[in-house]
């Protein structure tokens, strides 16, 4: 009975998420808040009132779910009730967990160099895979999900179709990672997908790249608890160290907010070492009271 109560409400809210455009990740998280909230109450999830939403929150924070989960579900559950049910007025029911603040971990220029030399094979794909995160700033999905005609040799730019959030972008193709992308061309003959799976009709996928990743770092000798993420955390470091305009960096890594590119300045250790304090100002004034004094 409950199965088929639910069937009709899961499909118009699995509807209403493609009406906006949400991505498969996404639609799928939001399903799993729902029926995780359903299986909480014990029944259809559109009949909850205000204090079950209450009771769910105290019940999430008493077991230990992670703030990131936590918000996650709330996310999925101000859809529901917002777009789906048309409650408008439960989300003032519910109560966003503040994250505590990570700093990203952070590879340096030499860490990255070792890591991609030590790539594992046969041949250049993986290490022209890992070069790209690097590079150009990828997501591992993005990466993945690149085709022969993304590489714009004449412009110098990388084509990111359908990045996070469905959102189109170019980002750079310097030289050095062009001519290592020409040498993989010319070993593999990739056609369709730059980087083909099995079978070749696939992309690779998000685990072998990680798999490729993990093994290279173990290769290189590099015990920081980094992920293939802390390439593009790198990239983005490392171009902030150059002096290159923080805004210039979010349009490259596709950020929608500026404050979560900020986040790289407080890793730019070179940048940081290289800003003077306003004490030497202070000290210089210090001196000259004192040499006034003493005359």
């Amino acid at each position: 009975m409950e199965q088929e109560k639910m069937s009709p409400l899961r499909a118009r809210m699995m509807e209403d998420m493609r009406i906006r455009g949400m991505g498969d990740k996404a639609q799928k998280s939001h399903i799993r808040a729902i029926k995780d909230f359903a299986k909480f109450l014990g029944r259809s999830p559109d009949a909850a009132t205000s204090d079950d939403l209450r009771a769910y929150q105290l019940h999430m924070t008493d077991t230990g779910v992670t703030p990131s989960t936590f918000n996650t579900r709330i996310v999925a559950l101000r859809f529901f009730f917002g777009i789906t049910c048309g409650r408008e007025d439960m989300k003032r029911f519910m109560q966003f967990k503040t994250k505590p603040k990570k700093l990203p971990m952070v590879f340096s220029v030499q860490e990255v160099s070792d890591l991609l030399m030590a790539t594992p094979g046969p041949g250049l794909k993986y290490r022209a895979a890992l070069s790209i995160s690097y590079g150009a700033g990828l997501r591992a999905s993005e990466v993945c999900n690149l085709k022969i005609s993304d590489i714009d040799s004449n412009r110098m730019l990388i084509h990111v179709d359908q990045g996070k959030g469905g959102k189109d972008r170019k980002v750079m193709l310097s030289p050095g990672l062009l001519g290592l992308l020409r040498e993989f061309w010319k070993e593999a003959r990739p056609e369709g997908w730059l980087f083909p799976g099995k079978p070749k009709i696939n992309p690779i996928s998000s685990r072998q790249l990680n798999r490729a990743f993990t093994s290279a770092k173990h290769m290189a000798g590099i015990s920081k608890p980094a992920t293939l993420h802390t390439l593009r955390h790198s990239f983005a470091t490392h171009l902030l160290e150059a002096n290159t305009d923080v805004r210039v960096i979010q349009v490259l890594l596709g950020h929608a907010k500026l404050t979560t590119t900020a986040q790289y300045t407080h890793v730019a250790t070179k940048t940081i070492k290289d800003t003077v304090s306003p004490y030497e100002m202070l000290a210089k004034l210090q001196d000259q009271t004192l040499r006034r004094s003493l005359e």
